[in-house]
């Protein structure tokens, strides 16, 4: 049972254990020592039942350890078969004044026994304990020694139960180190009320051992589900970056510029969302899918620039020309064409042209014209598209005729200038 003081559960508070030694010698040890050599287990090589059955006993009077006093007595006189006709006086002094002692200290040990919420008197207490002595003989009540046993069992049963609480409350995954953390402070924590309840020194040491295997098989369940969660985590991870990358491999109008920012925030998101055992070997397949995409995005990038930058020239010669009539785009879009298509000529390869500096110039261009803070021109790329093309058609349509003045130089025919005058 357990005791209440102040609200709280104390440790079990079994009955005290009196060692009451009368002998004329204790062969240079002291009473205590006596009880405690004679409360230590017999060895018992052979197997002997009885052996075991002696050591059974010793051990439950040992778990009762902390909780016995050992007191010893002279003998009272050497006409031992005259002791109960003799008064205090006729007795030896060193005996009478022991077995004052002893008064003192029964006195100071003992507490009122209470059963069914009533003080038993001295008559009631000898009668109660022939009862429990007569149950105890024919096995009615537990021993000693298992009741400590079932007592302890149930501390167990709660610490790993309390163990078991504070471990659910984690938010898998964690680190490995964060999880150990956890798991030192919540066994220190259950070690301590065990301590705080546990009865028996003997047994609880058995007791102790028994709680942390216990607490160790329940930390490699969590940790095999803290890995499971950890590899659930950063495989979402890991193909969600990999469907970024492939996304931006095929971005309408490649910009390194964007595909490195998604680069950059893939590889941010992964590094501080990915935790626990699994981030390892999943940053190491991170690094090489991100190096991969990389490099083949690199391969590509100036190719698909050059192509596109020879469609826009030629669709800006149609335009100036034909459409919008603007000399000055006609001109700049002819002198693209030609930079682009007699460098690649002169020097054999279009490779060799990456490393000049005027196409270090209009890749510059580029990219600041198709991903910058204020425009992603591949995202809005189709709207751009019909905004221009709704200009261009009222352009060709009303442009020409009523607001070509203010414009750059146009295309203009000479029909209604036959009768200007001529000028030398």
């Amino acid at each position: 049972m357990l005791n209440r003081v102040k609200g709280n559960d104390v440790a079990f508070e079994p009955a005290k254990l009196l060692w009451l030694i009368q002998r004329d010698f204790l062969q240079g040890k002291s009473v205590q020592e006596m009880v405690n050599e004679a409360l230590q287990r017999v060895p018992n090589t052979n197997g002997d039942k009885n052996i075991d059955l002696v050591n059974q006993i010793r051990d439950s009077l040992a778990s009762m350890g902390d909780n016995n006093t050992a007191f010893s007595l002279p003998q009272p006189h050497l006409l031992r078969t005259k002791l109960c006709d003799m008064k205090d006086v006729e007795l030896d002094q060193m005996y009478v004044t022991r077995r004052e002692q002893l008064k003192e200290l029964v006195t100071n040990i003992v507490s009122p026994k209470i059963v069914q919420g009533k003080t038993l008197n001295g008559t009631e207490f000898v009668s109660f304990l022939k009862q429990i002595i007569d149950a105890l003989n024919k096995g009615e009540i537990p021993s000693s020694g298992s009741l400590v046993e079932v007592f302890n069992k149930g501390i167990i049963e709660r610490c790993l139960k309390l163990y078991s609480e504070k471990m659910a409350t984690l938010d898998l995954p964690l680190s490995e180190e964060s999880l150990n953390g956890v798991h030192d402070r919540s066994r220190d924590e259950v070690m301590k009320v065990f301590d705080q309840q546990h009865f028996g020194h003997h047994h609880a040491k058995k007791s102790i051992m028994q709680l942390d295997e216990q607490i160790q098989k329940m930390y490699k369940n969590v940790i095999l589900q803290n890995e499971y969660r950890s590899s659930k985590l950063c495989e979402a991870l890991y193909t969600r970056c990999e469907d970024k990358m492939d996304q931006l491999q095929v971005l309408r109008l490649p910009s390194l510029a964007k595909f490195n920012a998604g680069f950059l925030q893939c590889n941010h998101s992964f590094d501080h969302e990915c935790v626990g055992p699994s981030k390892t070997s999943y940053a190491t397949r991170m690094t090489k899918m991100l190096g991969k995409s990389r490099s083949q995005f690199i391969k590509e990038y100036n190719q698909r620039l050059f192509n596109w930058l020879v469609v826009f020239s030629l669709t800006m010669v149609v335009i100036g020309r034909f459409i919008v009539k603007f000399i000055l785009i006609e001109i700049g879009a002819w002198i693209l064409f030609i930079f682009l298509e007699t460098y690649t000529k002169m020097f054999w390869s279009v490779e060799s042209l990456y490393y000049n500096s005027a196409w270090q110039f209009i890749v510059a261009t580029w990219e600041t014209l198709v991903y910058n803070p204020i425009l992603d021109l591949d995202r809005w790329a189709i709207p751009v598209g019909v905004m221009l093309s709704v200009f261009i058609i009222y352009w060709w349509s009303y442009g020409r005729k009523y607001g070509s003045q203010w414009l750059l130089p146009l295309y203009r025919s000479n029909k209604n200038d036959l009768n200007r005058s001529r000028t030398d």
